[in-house]
């Protein structure tokens, strides 16, 4: 089995999923793993939950998301990592084949509807509210918020998870 990012941190039966779901989705196993990174804080936790937004698990589904898949938030907290991959493969597979860049597979759970755009596209702008709440991606503070800001935070998460550490 190939190394990945943060491979040394999950299991191997869940590094293994990642790699197969990744191969049948078109996209790089470890810009997956960094984005799953990024939205459980490096835990890896089916069951990590945002307070505000009772967004939830692996790649932080959102009630409405979950409820489109067939589940629920709590169902997708009940699982298993690896089982939470199955709802993982299912909500990214409407991008199979698109999310040949780290910022395209991040954008599929951030702001889906970025997924091909030049990283200068602006995602977020001040005034308003989804601006407010995504305003830590703002990384040189002039309002807006752009897809390659959005996705430095990733970035960072796979340089990590690249690193000899978690590299495996």
């Amino acid at each position: 089995m190939p190394d990945i990012a943060w491979g040394k941190k999950v299991g191997g039966p869940f590094k293994a999923k990642v790699i197969q779901i990744s191969g049948g989705l078109g996209c790089d196993p470890s810009h997956l793993m960094a984005a799953m990174a990024f939205e459980t804080g490096e835990s890896f936790s089916p069951s990590i939950r945002n307070k505000m937004s009772g967004a939830t698990g692996l790649i932080q589904f959102m009630p409405k998301t979950a409820a489109s898949l067939g589940t629920t938030i709590d169902a997708l907290a009940a699982m298993s990592a690896v089982d939470q991959l199955d709802f993982v493969r299912k909500y990214l597979n409407p991008f199979k084949n698109r999310m040949k860049t780290l910022s395209d597979v991040y954008m599929t759970i951030l702001f889906p509807v970025a997924v091909g755009k030049p990283e200068a596209q602006v995602l977020f702008k001040k005034p308003s509210k989804t601006y407010e709440q995504n305003s830590g991606l703002d990384v040189n503070k002039d309002g807006q918020v752009t897809k390659g800001e959005a996705a430095a935070k990733v970035q960072a998460k796979l340089s990590k998870g690249l690193g000899a550490d978690f590299r495996g």
